[in-house]
């Protein structure tokens, strides 16, 4: 499992584009095979800044993804709306306590 955290920092006034954007494409990217959870987040102080939390069932499947179309056009409505440049990291779990 891939775990992959981004962070975007949105002109204050661009972040209600980005959440019709996100609104109108999450359910596409949550049924794009291998993604097994999706959510966005919102800092808690600064509410301009927001990350996508996503699941997928291994680095091929996100990779797949962020070539797809879907992301493609996402991602180019979504890019012009930033404030500063976002931050991407991609992760793998070592353990879960339920």
């Amino acid at each position: 499992m891939v775990i992959r955290l981004v962070q975007m920092t949105f002109q204050p006034e661009e972040v209600e584009t980005f959440l019709a954007i996100f609104e109108a494409s999450k359910s596409k990217i949550r049924a794009f095979e291998g993604c097994e959870y999706l959510e966005l987040i919102q800092d808690s102080k600064q509410p301009h800044v927001l990350m996508t939390h996503s699941h997928w069932t291994g680095p091929e499947a996100l990779e797949a993804y962020r070539q797809s179309e879907l992301f493609r056009s996402t991602w180019a409505k979504t890019k012009v709306l930033f404030a500063e440049k976002p931050w991407a990291r991609s992760f793998q779990r070592l353990f879960k306590v339920d």
